[in-house]
């Protein structure tokens, strides 16, 4: 068992956080969500890792509004859910799926769905000028997709709209940006070139912000990711620093199967026996 200086425990537990959830429960016509608690304080970066049908999807739409948990309680940076108002809460966690994507007009130029960030809006119908255009080239700048500005949505890769989503979330100044399953439909080169851009985000610099990553896969962790949250069949399995809780003995339990698990190249990598 690994400990830590009491001193060192105390200095996390200061750290104000950015969400807290606590006893949460989702039911609808199955329980999908039970006693799931879960604390992400600034300084930190989380996967929420598990299986098809985890709760993982469910417990992001709680977060951002879209899901009415059944009870529990949930803060989001100071705000707390049934107290403050939630739309505009959503203006300060970021979350990047595929399903937003599906919401923008095919010929929304790209540097358009950036700027609407800024009011979390889609579908602008003109081409942003002057400030608003310099502050979303900026932001396109940032997460290297700047030269796509003019391009229309509908003639952007998976991968090019990952980013221009990315640079969106950014746009309104958040507490947290959620990245649910981004490598999805991503091609292997692509999915390298846009893990290796998520640790310039998370760096240490005034820019950064915090980031959780929603994925299945293990090796998509980047050196950047501190904490990792597990959940299986609705319920957190563990939860805690990725050095000492991400193990083979807690894969195994996630993902139903015999698994190793080790590095390569600096990156966790598994395998499973059939």
């Amino acid at each position: 068992m690994v400990t830590m200086p009491s001193g060192t425990i105390a200095a996390m537990m200061k750290r104000p956080p950015i969400i807290h959830v606590e006893n949460l429960r989702v039911e609808r016509e199955r329980t999908i969500l039970r006693h799931v608690n879960w604390t992400m304080r600034r300084g930190e970066n989380w996967v929420i890792l598990g299986a098809n049908g985890s709760g993982k999807t469910s417990l992001l739409k709680v977060l951002t509004g879209y899901l009415a948990e059944t009870r529990g309680h949930i803060t989001i940076a100071n705000a707390t859910r049934g107290a403050d108002d939630w739309r505009e809460l959503r203006k300060r966690v970021g979350l990047v799926t595929h399903a937003l994507g599906r919401m923008i007009e095919p010929d929304e130029p790209a540097i358009a769905v950036v700027a609407g960030g800024r009011e979390a809006r889609l579908n602008l119908w003109k081409t942003p000028g002057g400030i608003q255009r310099r502050a979303a080239l900026a932001l396109m700048r940032r997460t290297q997709c700047a030269r796509l500005a003019g391009q229309p949505w509908k003639t952007l890769s998976q991968g090019e709209r990952q980013r221009v989503l990315i640079a969106r979330a950014l746009h309104s100044g958040l507490d947290v940006l959620i990245l649910d399953e981004p490598c999805a439909g991503l091609d292997p080169v692509c999915r390298e070139h846009f893990l290796n851009m998520l640790p310039r985000l998370a760096s240490g610099t005034r820019a950064a912000v915090p980031l959780v990553l929603v994925t299945h896969h293990v090796e998509e962790i980047m050196p950047c990711f501190t904490h990792v949250l597990m959940l299986r069949k609705g319920r957190v399995l563990a939860s805690g620093e990725i050095a000492t809780t991400l193990t083979a003995q807690n894969l195994s339990t996630l993902f139903d199967a015999e698994i190793t698990l080790g590095k390569k190249q600096g990156r966790f990598a598994l395998d499973v026996r059939v």
